[in-house]
């Protein structure tokens, strides 16, 4: 049964711009690229566009799996496009931009889980220009420790996994596992010390404080240093529904908590996104 549509309150009730994306969508349409702004329904796409900044969607649009927060398509993906990596770099660079964070859906059909094309989407960007830096957010790619190897020492300046949601709540992320993605992001950092580490958590699931304290040192635990906290919002009547609506003192709290446990950096607020305004967290080492 379709969920009901709770209204949002006043802090949550930002316009999405049409106008605002024109430009960005035709360049995009242009260079053969995808943007997980687009496919997952973003609500600061509006904003990011405007700014000609944008994360670039890798591997397809279609996930393999089936997570009841996610707007991203899901079944069976269609084969790869070998011009994607240089697609990317092409739009990295008319873009001009100087951080720009890659991720991708969920890729279980592949061996390594998409991590070759990380690589070479990283590469490709570092041959137009070696001084921009590259972000990635990953899938777990099956905990495949090879695959892990490559992606950390592809170049990328930092890494993100995302946890979305406290244990308790895992029935959101359908075929992830909540330890399964801490010991991802433990080898990532185990590879590469030097990497910067980031994840991202969702509010509105029904998740206590106590819970995401917990979370915390967990992530704080395996070398995790870099946190966003942002709002769910359901995509669709379709979609997990949304249990309560943060209130930004809420967020502030929850920052503080979490810069006094220390995180080097976190961005808390109902908007805020595991890839949204991205260069301030290495800004703020």
């Amino acid at each position: 049964m379709p969920n009901k549509i709770v209204r949002k309150p006043e802090w949550l009730r930002k316009k999405i711009t049409p106008s605002a994306n024109k430009e960005m969508e035709e360049l995009l349409s242009r260079v053969s690229l995808k943007t997980i702004c687009q496919e997952a329904a973003c609500p600061n796409v509006s904003e990011c566009f405007s700014k000609k900044q944008a994360t670039f969607l890798i591997l397809g649009s279609v996930c393999t799996r089936a997570c009841s927060f996610c707007a991203v398509g899901k079944g069976k993906p269609s084969p790869l496009n070998p011009d994607e990596p240089r697609n990317v770099a092409r739009g990295v660079v008319e873009l001009g931009l100087r951080h720009v964070v890659i991720t991708s859906p969920t890729r279980d059909d592949l061996i390594d889980g998409g991590a070759e094309r990380f690589c070479a989407t990283v590469s490709a960007i570092h041959f137009k220009d070696p001084s921009i830096v590259v972000e990635l957010l990953i899938p777990d790619m099956g905990e495949n420790e090879e695959a892990l190897k490559r992606v950390a020492n592809c170049g990328a300046r930092i890494i993100g996994h995302n946890l979305e949601t406290v244990p308790r709540l895992y029935h959101v992320r359908k075929d992830s596992d909540y330890e399964r993605s801490l010991r991802v992001l433990k080898t990532l950092s185990s590879l590469n010390p030097s990497l910067a580490l980031k994840s991202g958590l969702m509010l509105g699931f029904g998740e206590s404080d106590e819970e995401v304290e917990k979370l915390m040192k967990d992530l704080l635990g395996v070398g995790c240093r870099y946190l966003s906290i942002g709002q769910y919002l359901s995509p669709s009547v379709h979609h997990e529904r949304v249990v309560e609506y943060a209130t930004p003192q809420r967020f502030e709290r929850l920052r503080e908590m979490g810069m006094k446990m220390g995180f080097a950096y976190i961005k808390s607020s109902p908007y805020a996104r595991s890839s949204y305004m991205a260069s301030e967290y290495l800004e703020s080492r």
